[in-house]
């Protein structure tokens, strides 16, 4: 029941919501995610921390820059049918729409340029 409970919490949140659905399309450092959600770094941070603390994302890091993705095939049945039925509810929602446009240009800047304007968000 816990993690139910810590999955609907992640969940009821738009920008762990739109962060969700951005990481659909594979996985981003965290620099891509601000970028997309267009949010302060911390606020960004925060959302994927719980989204991890949840199980709903697996993270890794690679020197300075942190990367997430998708829980994998290996998560818990109720992980897995979260994020399917949270993709599905939102596949056609504007602002998921949107984000999936912006993301395609965010992933082909340099990481390095992404993070030249946090002290602007």
């Amino acid at each position: 029941m816990r993690e139910f409970i810590a999955i609907t919490k992640a969940l009821a949140d738009e920008g762990r919501a739109r962060a969700l659905a951005a990481l659909a399309q594979g996985e981003l450092c965290l620099c891509q995610i601000i970028e997309v959600l267009d949010l302060s770094p911390s606020t960004v941070s925060k959302h994927v921390s719980i989204l991890h603390q949840a199980g709903l994302v697996e993270r890794r890091k690679d020197g300075r820059w942190h990367y997430y993705r998708l829980a994998g095939p290996d998560a818990p049945a109720v992980v897995r049918d979260a994020i399917a039925w949270t993709l599905k509810a939102l596949e056609n929602e504007k602002v998921i729409v949107s984000d999936a446009k912006t993301l395609c240009c965010v992933r082909e800047k340099d990481r390095e340029e992404l993070t030249a304007c946090y002290s602007g968000k």
